[in-house]
């Protein structure tokens, strides 16, 4: 994984007069083919474990609802048959829908929610992994395009303007699924946290007693995972990576990699890995894909001031650095 969370950080500063035991608790849970963990701070353990578990259950909800591999969820229902007819959906899938479609009209198609087909005629999916057939490549292509998304907020319904047309969540279930999460420890009480979806999406809650600065994470070096590439401290934000090292293979002489230009069709081939560092995480998450896709120039112009983006580049002779 790109993110390392830095071990030992101490549960009580030194010289401080005895009061009641902070407590460390850690859990994890499969959901979107991932796994979800939550690291809190507190004092009492019972409801440290009641907050922990109705975090983990609130991803597991999220993947009833989210999951392309599901034929039962509503995601999987709008795919089968908003090719054919508007599809009622629930408030809260219409309104992830509407931000992705704003996030593809923002990054200039660079992320795209319509990408559903095209990494699997790669074989992304299945773990096959091979060149397409240009035959199959072309008909992906063609049902490719946020544009074919027609939202009606009065009816709440999703309908795509031409069959064939597949929505990807693998770009922006994780992170919305960590700021919910985020949102259930609050409702708990809880003040101090880590939440993660694989480690390349997490989101920090206030600080560790032992480090005001915040959670202390390393950004993995893409040429040496061996050592890190950066380190910084998280409070009250999120961090995001997208690396080429993830997924990948070689065919004749060249590596193509997971992480597509929806506008092409083709592995995206300028970067190895972008780090995110934003406000939420379904922002930092989004928006490593288009920097990843457009390249280090792009993103520079584009990103927000309050983002913090570090960026490496496919060049041994560029050595990976924070955008200004």
């Amino acid at each position: 994984m790109v993110l390392f969370l830095l071990a030992g950080l101490a549960a009580i500063c030194p010289g401080q007069p005895p009061g009641p035991e902070l407590l460390r608790l850690d859990k994890s849970a499969g959901a979107m083919g991932s796994t979800f963990s939550v690291a809190l701070y507190g004092f009492d353990r019972v409801k440290m474990e009641a907050a922990a578990d109705a975090a983990l259950e609130e991803a597991r909800r999220l993947d009833e609802m989210l999951s392309n591999y599901r034929p039962e969820s509503e995601w999987s229902q709008v795919n089968r048959e908003a090719g054919g007819r508007p599809v009622k959906v629930s408030a809260e899938l219409f309104g992830l829908l509407a931000a992705a479609v704003e996030y593809s009209r923002e990054s200039q198609g660079a992320f795209d929610i319509s990408d559903g087909r095209r990494p699997k005629v790669w074989g992304f999916y299945q773990g096959s992994r091979h060149l397409p057939h240009r035959a199959e490549w072309e008909a992906a292509l063609t049902r490719v395009g946020y544009r074919h998304i027609q939202l009606d907020s009065a009816a709440g319904t999703v309908r795509f303007d031409r069959p064939g047309v597949e929505l990807d969540p693998g770009g922006i279930g994780k992170g919305y699924a960590v700021d919910r999460m985020a949102e259930v420890l609050r409702r708990y009480g809880v003040e101090t946290a880590l939440v993660a979806g694989s480690d390349s999406s997490i989101y920090a809650m206030g600080a560790p007693l032992a480090e005001p600065r915040g959670w202390p994470v390393e950004i993995k070096d893409p040429w040496n995972r061996d050592r890190a590439a950066a380190k910084v401290f998280l409070k009250d934000e999120s961090l995001s990576t997208s690396g080429s090292y993830e997924k990948f293979f070689r065919a004749e002489g060249r590596t193509y990699a997971h992480i597509m230009d929806p506008r092409t069709g083709y592995p995206a081939r300028a970067s190895v890995a972008v780090s995110v560092i934003a406000r939420r995480t379904i922002d930092s998450e989004v928006w490593t894909k288009p920097y990843f896709v457009n390249g280090r120039q792009w993103a520079a112009k584009h990103k927000p001031k309050e983002f913090r983006v570090f960026f490496c580049e496919d060049r041994t002779d560029q050595p990976c650095a924070w955008l200004q």
